[in-house]
């Protein structure tokens, strides 16, 4: 089957989200998302990307891809990952990086050409200087870049 890259802005990306995504909800901003449309041009997939959320990777040379969320089609996960990094990189960004739960196995960010580079211990975002409620997986998650 061919696939088509597609623009989408964030409301249509996360409207797939909320219909999609098995564990995160809608993102709130973006720099930019795109998707994937199949050969009838029914939109299967998007990808958001934005800043990073963990600070210390907001070097201003980094995206993150925030979201990608497919209906299953064969290969649109890779085919979001690839133009992502195409996209930053024509942008002018040096680095993009994505996390996964370890129960993810990788293979669509492999297909693309990424690299695992690390692991997070997990856990809550929550202090007590700032109390935050969390709404996503709190376990280890898997580092992915493409540079």
């Amino acid at each position: 089957m061919k696939l088509a890259i597609v623009p989408l802005d964030l409301a249509e990306a996360n409207e797939l989200v909320s219909r999609w995504h098995r564990h995160h909800k809608p993102t709130v901003g973006h720099k930019f998302s795109i998707g994937v449309a199949d050969e009838s041009g029914e939109v299967i997939g998007a990808a958001i990307i934005g800043r990073p959320v963990a600070r210390r990777s907001d070097d201003g040379w980094t995206l993150e891809v925030l979201r990608v969320s497919t209906d299953g089609t064969k290969n649109a996960c890779s085919a979001l990952y690839g133009a992502a990094w195409r996209a930053a990189r024509a942008m002018g960004y040096r680095r993009l990086i994505t996390y996964t739960l370890p129960s993810e196995g990788g293979t669509s960010l492999r297909a693309a050409g990424w690299k695992l580079v690390g692991e997070t211990p997990g856990g809550s975002w929550s202090r007590s200087s700032r109390p935050r409620v969390d709404k996503h997986p709190l376990g280890q998650k898997l580092i992915w870049e493409a540079v």
